[in-house]
């Protein structure tokens, strides 16, 4: 799970130094980016020099319309709302371990999974169907506090990613930063997901194919901005059988 970085260090900017930076990150040899395929390295390995290729699968969760929440609700309310959302989609994703990282940007959680099989890809589509149980949990309770209910979109894509080290040393502020399209892509999937005619989840072309047979007949396939996606709305049937009896 990402832990937030810190300014631990004052510190006076000097161009001297930038520049010197800028060679040393510019001047590394490229072999030092290794392909790692399948399994994703620890942070220990990472510096800020070089970098890592690996396969994973990345799943993104956002509130639909958040900004339009703060039209009918006080700040107060607003921090409840996003921190009941944020703690259980964290929650739920750090259940897992094939689950590596995990990101919250403003309404938007993100993980980085490790997928070596079709098996693991697969979990990656539980832990959707159990984002999409949980909100409907956390509607209830929003309803009981006569709080407006939230939509959400999730996105998946499944492909290589740069996994880097960000920051620079000494500093104190660093981070584990995951570069390339599988991390776009299920960004863009998940603003493109819940919204309009669109089913809340949204999953490439390439997620389909590495699926259980079982969870693809759980998808239909879709077109958006012509190119082939598959979409769905199912859900956790344990967290819904919870509902149905608590949820009342």
């Amino acid at each position: 799970m990402r832990v937030e970085s810190k300014k631990e260090t004052t510190y006076t900017y000097k161009v001297e130094d930038s520049a010197s930076r800028m060679d040393d990150i510019l001047d590394a040899s490229d072999n030092d980016y290794s392909d790692n395929e399948n399994n994703i390295p620890s942070r220990d390995k990472l510096t800020f020099k070089n970098g890592y290729y690996v396969d994973v699968t990345s799943i993104f969760i956002d509130i639909v319309d958040s900004s339009k929440l703060t039209d009918g609700h006080k700040r107060p309310t607003l921090a409840k709302m996003y921190r009941c959302f944020l703690s259980e989609c964290v929650a739920i994703m750090n259940s897992y371990t094939i689950c590596k990282e995990i990101n919250i940007n403003g309404d938007c959680v993100w993980g980085v999974f490790e997928t070596p099989n079709i098996s693991d890809v697969d979990k990656v589509t539980d832990v959707a169907a159990q984002l999409n149980s949980m909100i409907r949990i956390l509607n209830y309770k929003l309803g009981k506090k006569n709080y407006e209910k939230i939509n959400v979109g999730i996105g998946i894509d499944d492909g290589l990613a740069l996994m880097v080290k960000a920051g620079y040393s000494g500093s104190g502020l660093n981070d584990v930063i995951w570069m390339g399209d599988v991390v776009n892509s299920a960004c863009h999937l998940a603003n493109k997901a819940g919204r309009g005619l669109r089913k809340t989840i949204l999953v490439s072309s390439k997620v389909y194919e590495n699926v259980l047979e079982n969870t693809q007949k759980l998808l239909s396939k879709c077109t958006i901005d012509g190119k082939i996606y598959y979409e769905g709305n199912f859900i956790w049937k344990e967290m819904e059988n919870w509902y149905h009896e608590n949820c009342k």
